[in-house]
């Protein structure tokens, strides 16, 4: 009578032998014994990293290296390519005075291509070709060995197409090194000769099937359910949107005048719009001229002053005469104008200059009627001012 193992092993060509061990020390012990008896087809299985596995199993380069290094330089050559291409034939442009063919712009692009197409091609060369996907199948998958070392146990399993394997000298070299639950590992009749199936056509019509399902169901999700209620309440929402008809009204318009005599939450309404005079017998500067406050007048005047009444307010402008000149800052008139009225005039603007009530805050156009007092004492200065 034939025991149930020799069946097994009649029925099914044997993969490896397999053995556990208590702990990593143990492991690396065992490593190191089976490289010195001359195996090389074998490998080492832990629920977790091992430092120093690697030395002691003498492994050599991945050839993955080498992927990625001519994944690399085809994605740089093609972006280098491509954007050469374009720029000397298809499409040139002068940008900048710069050449046609400026390098340092092609830099960045062609980084990103390098980088994508050695990670990604890198991988996807890693699982077809060194995985064999679509195959996902192994001999120890499902078997009490893998169970064990994904879990608790630590194993070495020497592939019987080592050159040296014998199956009974393996497995007294196995128990030499204090290797225990020694097994021998199967493969099943359907993970053998099976090829590569990346090209087999039940696999392609699934990849078909998959990608008809995911963008019919994305064309569905974006074009009709997101239009359905109640996917639709961002879109369609109880508001009324400006120069939009309404019903409501009798008028049929949704937007709507103030009214009068109304203010809004926050906003205070200038009380002397149009009405210069009064603004400078009746304001008066909020800010003390303290050294933030004349910094603070001093950005403000340079970003939205400058320009036209120059960096110093003498009225020659920044512009080279694209803006007709501003009159100077440093007139009689202006140095003898109350606070009120500079401030009226960047409130409301003047003549063709407009008004900065809009770009400028309230203190801050206050900091720069400080400024400008500053440059109008050190435009005249005394010798007082110099002590």
């Amino acid at each position: 009578m034939i025991d149930a193992p020799d069946r097994m092993a009649m029925e099914k060509p044997l993969y490896s032998i397999t053995a556990l061990f208590a702990s990593p020390d143990a492991l690396i012990r065992a490593v190191k014994a089976t490289v010195d008896a001359g195996y090389t087809k074998y490998d080492v299985h832990s629920p977790y990293p091992i430092h120093g596995i690697e030395r002691a199993m003498r492994l050599r380069t991945s050839p993955l290296g080498y992927y990625a290094l001519a994944f690399g330089l085809i994605g740089a050559l093609s972006a280098i390519g491509l954007m050469t291409w374009v720029t000397l034939v298809e499409y040139p442009l002068v940008i900048g005075g710069k050449p046609f063919w400026s390098w340092p712009a092609f830099v960045p692009v062609a980084f990103e291509i390098t980088v994508l197409l050695a990670s990604v091609l890198t991988v996807v060369s890693m699982i077809v070709v060194f995985f064999k996907f679509p195959n996902n199948s192994h001999p120890l998958h499902d078997t009490p060995y893998m169970k064990r070392v994904s879990s608790d146990g630590f194993g070495i399993s020497v592939q019987a197409d080592d050159p040296l394997f014998d199956e009974k000298a393996v497995r007294a070299h196995l128990a030499g090194v204090a290797g225990a639950e020694i097994a021998a590992i199967y493969f099943d009749p359907e993970e053998l000769d099976h090829g590569q199936k990346l090209f087999d056509l039940r696999f392609i019509g699934l990849l078909a099937g998959v990608a008809l399902v995911v963008s019919g169901g994305t064309y569905i999700s974006l074009n009709k359910v997101a239009f359905m209620t109640p996917f639709s309440w961002m879109m369609e929402q109880s508001k009324l949107k400006p120069q939009a008809h309404s019903s409501l009204f009798v008028d049929g318009k949704g937007m709507r005048t103030p009214v009068p005599g109304t203010v809004a939450r926050g906003f205070l309404p200038y009380a002397f719009s149009g009405k210069p005079d009064e603004a400078g017998r009746n304001l008066a500067n909020p800010l003390l001229a303290t050294q933030a406050t004349l910094e603070k007048g001093r950005e403000k005047f340079a970003t939205f002053c400058s320009p036209c009444h120059g960096n110093f307010g003498r009225g020659d402008s920044r512009l080279r005469g694209q803006f007709p000149n501003p009159p100077t800052l440093m007139s009689d008139k202006v140095r003898n104008w109350p606070d009120g009225n500079i401030y009226h005039v960047i409130t409301e603007g003047q003549n063709i200059m407009p008004a900065y009530a809009g770009q400028i805050g309230r203190d801050d156009r206050w900091a720069i009627v400080h400024y400008v007092r500053a440059l109008q004492r050190a435009h005249f200065a005394k010798e007082s001012d110099l002590k």
